[in-house]
């Protein structure tokens, strides 16, 4: 079995996830998320999705971007 290195659970369905030549071991989605998912700039919250980058940053959405002082972001396309 392989230990999540969030919560430290010992799971024999564990999983690997590498990013930018990271790898880490989880148990659960939920886990890799919460270490490896960015944060928007403006609110904090977890970007789960594709989020929008703006001047080198990244925002959960065109909305907290907007109020970051982005221009030219929509959530939507036109």
């Amino acid at each position: 079995m392989a230990r999540c290195e969030v919560c430290g659970n010992d799971y024999d369905k564990a999983f690997n996830v590498t990013q930018l030549g990271r790898t880490m071991t989880f148990d659960s989605f939920e886990c890799a998320i919460q270490a490896m998912a960015p944060r928007c700039a403006h609110c904090d919250c977890r970007i789960i999705g594709h989020g929008i980058e703006a001047q080198g940053r990244m925002y959960c959405c065109a909305h907290c971007a907007k109020h970051s002082g982005a221009t030219g972001v929509s959530d939507r396309a036109a």
